[in-house]
């Protein structure tokens, strides 16, 4: 094997042939090629710790899978340790699935960034990404006859040379021919790309759309939102665009500059997938009156899409999840506030709090001293803050339907519907109607002197009396009589009902470890507490309990057999034991992430025995958030102890044999033997 060479000595070190694999069987899934890889970058130098990267990789998996058409897979992440931005390859046979649409992969890059990749190694690797659109790239790397020739291949498009310079000619040429495109050579597209991690698919991305365009007779400008810099795009270039293409898996940066704009919008995948698609998609929006536009800086800013935008449901969930998201402040705040004032003042302050505040002070305490003095204050501090669940709820889904214009009429809706007792689901409905109504509100022709005032005047004014004429005339009572029959039922449970109950929230909780899933069991938790009845005290403490038992039981795996575990994730698993007595049911994802399928049933299986044993011990909790350290929230904290113990060890249990006994342990992935080929 010859020394490794380098693209040029300015940027030395992406490829070299110790860090390529050839017509290698290095396992038959993902996870075995990434740890393999993961090996060879750090046995070459480039990583300080081969499990660390592969956790890091397989986190970045986890979010989307990295296989594409034709038969590639670009694993990729930035981890701390990876000492040198770098290249690992491997040419597999047989081929391993990666996720792509259109079958296995036998080409696979792991492209490995430090945290803190400087901005020329992350274009280095964005062009990498950017070649292997190009078929004739991707061809060269499957007839590639050694490490070498690879390494010559990639360092041509990391680091291309200049074309010799041509003999001067004397004749006259003819101009070329004019293109054959039938599309106006003015027409052209705006587009956005963007991936979590912003190495990869950001690019290919943006090159895909680039060439789709060139295919359809019209331009396509992107501006990649990605880890190598990006230059913003021209104002002038958006106002005269057709339609915009957002292709993001994460939120647009500086959104509010297409307000007003056809929208095309997926994940970055489907760019790389169907470009042809998207760019046909965007000019036919282009040409659509009734086609979905940006409205704004909001997640569900097209919440009214029509084909072309995200789907409904998907859209629905944004809407709500970004109300649930902005309103859990002021739970956690008032919540703890709350139980701090029980704390101080016990569970008799609640009748007294606001007596004690009105007619009492430093200088004239009531009965019981500054102790209780106290204790009223923080009950009704936190008790006001708390009377801003349902608004904040209402106020903010509005915001992602219409953004700034539907926050007023959002919050009133909220604050009409505590009013009239329809609760939290009135808060989700007038959030709903005040947001889509501000919408269309925004959307209605007006004469320019008049569009200045449309989003501080118009909109919040007309929204504000169209949600709140139908609440309060309408929908108002309906509401109030589902929300008091909810809370009848809730109270009315007992015997199995209320187990089923504690079982359902307890597999919610731990599905998908603080996702959309686990949000709307916390919000419904959450909800109840502003009806405060022992039904609703129950709830919020098996939703809490059954929250804490992900981290807590790969806490117990990893400590009692650690060498099922690699060494990131027995660091991973110290750090769990705190996240999640702190009630941070995150604190389990690093598992999860890499591996899903073993991890995620056996929590799901702890969490459902420990919200049964809640629910049937009568165990209630009064504050929303901090596990353990709001013991004196709860009536009975042994009991709330003994439930979580033992879903901590049901699911403890079940990881630990589905890890001995389903599949292979790290260890034996890392250190089978490899075939190599020459």
């Amino acid at each position: 094997m010859s020394s490794p060479t380098t693209a040029s000595d300015a940027k030395p070190g992406i490829i070299a042939e110790d860090l390529i694999l050839l017509d290698a069987d290095l396992g038959s899934t993902k996870d075995d090629v990434i740890a393999r890889l993961a090996r060879v970058l750090t046995d070459a130098g480039r990583a300080s710790d081969a499990d660390a990267l592969r956790d890091a990789a397989m986190a970045r998996e986890a979010q989307s899978a990295t296989g594409l058409p034709g038969g590639i897979a670009i694993p990729h992440c930035r981890s701390a340790a990876v000492t040198t931005a770098s290249l690992g390859f491997a040419r597999l046979n047989p081929k391993v699935e990666f996720g792509a649409p259109d079958g296995d992969a036998d080409l696979v890059f792991l492209i490995a960034a430090p945290d803190g990749a400087g901005a020329e190694h992350m274009k280095l690797l964005s062009s990498l990404a950017r070649a292997l659109v190009k078929p004739a790239f991707v061809t060269s790397l499957r007839e590639a006859a050694t490490p070498a020739d690879v390494v010559a291949l990639v360092e041509g498009v990391l680091a291309p040379k200049a074309p010799k310079a041509a003999a001067p000619v004397t004749t006259t040429k003819t101009a070329p021919p004019a293109p054959t495109a039938t599309a106006d050579a003015a027409k052209h597209i705006v587009a956005i790309t963007a991936c979590p991690t912003g190495i990869a698919h950001t690019y290919m991305a943006a090159d895909s759309l680039k060439d789709a365009g060139d295919r359809a007779g019209v331009t396509v400008h992107v501006e990649t939102q990605g880890s190598s810099g990006s230059t913003a795009l021209d104002p002038a270039l958006i106002a005269s665009a057709e339609a915009v293409i957002f292709a993001t898996d994460v939120g647009v940066k500086g959104r509010e500059r297409f307000a007003g704009k056809p929208v095309i919008e997926s994940g970055v995948k489907r760019a790389i997938n169907e470009p042809d698609k998207m760019v046909a998609e965007a000019l036919r929006a282009g040409g659509d009156p009734s086609a979905a536009r940006v409205s704004g800086t909001a997640p569900g800013a097209s919440a009214a899409a029509a084909a072309g935008g995200l789907g409904w449901g998907t859209r629905l969930r944004q809407i709500l999840l970004t109300g649930v998201s902005y309103m859990i402040p002021f739970v956690a705040a008032g919540g703890l506030l709350i139980a701090l004032g029980f704390l101080l003042g016990g569970y008799e302050i609640k009748g007294v709090a606001e007596d004690i505040m009105t007619n009492n002070s430093l200088t004239n305490l009531p009965d019981g001293g500054l102790r209780i003095f106290i204790g009223a204050v923080l009950f009704q501090l936190g008790g006001l803050a708390f009377g801003f669940l349902v608004p904040a709820l209402s106020g903010y889904i509005a915001f992602a339907i219409a953004d700034r214009p539907g926050i007023a009429p959002g919050f009133t809706a909220g604050a009409v519907a505590l009013f009239v007792g329809a609760g939290f689901i009135g808060g989700l409905v007038g959030g709903l109607i005040a947001g889509f109504v501000a919408l269309w509100i925004s959307r209605i022709a007006v004469p320019p002197w008049l569009r200045g005032l449309m989003p501080v005047v118009i909109i919040p004014l007309g929204a504000t009396l169209v949600v709140g004429g139908l609440m309060f005339l309408v929908l108002g009572r309906p509401l109030a009589a589902i929300t008091t029959g909810l809370t009848n039922f809730l109270n009315g449970l007992s015997g199995s009902s209320v187990i089923i109950l504690g079982i359902i929230l307890g597999l919610m909780m731990c599905f998908d470890l603080g996702g959309p899933v686990n949000k709307a069991a916390y919000a419904f938790a959450t909800a109840g507490l502003s009806v405060d009845n022992e039904a609703s005290l129950r709830i919020m403490a098996a939703v809490m309990a059954a929250g804490m038992v992900p981290p807590l039981a790969m806490a117990l795996s990893s400590t009692l057999r650690p060498k099922l575990y690699s060494e990131a994730e027995r660091e991973n698993g110290k750090a769990a034991w705190l996240l999640g007595a702190a009630f941070i049911s995150e604190g389990a994802i690093p598992f999860a992430a890499t591996d899903p399928l073993r991890v995620i049933p056996s929590m799901m299986a702890g969490g459902a025995v420990t919200g049964a044993l809640i629910m049937s011990f009568g165990t209630t909790l009064s504050a929303p958030h901090g596990g353990l350290l709001v013991f004196f929230a709860m009536n009975n904290f042994f009991l709330f102890l003994l439930a979580l113990a033992i879903g901590t060890v049901v699911s403890a249990a079940l990881i630990t044999a589905a890890k001995q006994f389903a599949g292979k342990k790290p260890a034996e992935i890392i250190d089978e033997p490899v075939a190599v080929a020459a």
